[in-house]
């Protein structure tokens, strides 16, 4: 098992970004073509972590021409180049399932004053 940790630790990131459920974050996504590499943007709402270690996730969420597309990010991947945050949001919950159901403006995250 100490084998399995030690394997675990080289692969973890040292700079975390410090992201939480309900924050408005992009996410700097490697994308490989062919022989090319390019970096795609995905902006969204986080409505989900999960797991801890090298497998934790974050799922982040947004609705793009009328049609609602979640994506999970392993927060540890090499493919993610960077996250960064655009602003906090206010939430009670730790998993934000409920966004899903709600269109327009009612689906929005209010903004937490720090």
């Amino acid at each position: 098992m100490d084998a399995l940790k030690l394997i675990a630790q080289d692969s973890l990131k040292a700079e975390l970004p410090v992201i939480e459920i309900g924050d408005t974050v992009k996410v700097h996504v490697k994308i490989r073509e062919g022989e090319k590499e390019r970096i795609q943007i995905f902006e969204g709402t986080v409505i989900a972590r999960r797991g801890s270690g090298v497998s934790e996730t974050f799922t982040v969420r947004r609705v793009s021409y009328g049609v609602g597309v979640e994506k999970v990010f392993p927060i540890h991947s090499p493919n993610v180049e960077k996250v960064e945050l655009v602003r906090h949001g206010k939430v009670r919950r730790s998993k934000l399932y409920y966004l899903r159901d709600r269109v327009g403006k009612a689906a929005k995250v209010k903004e937490q004053i720090r």
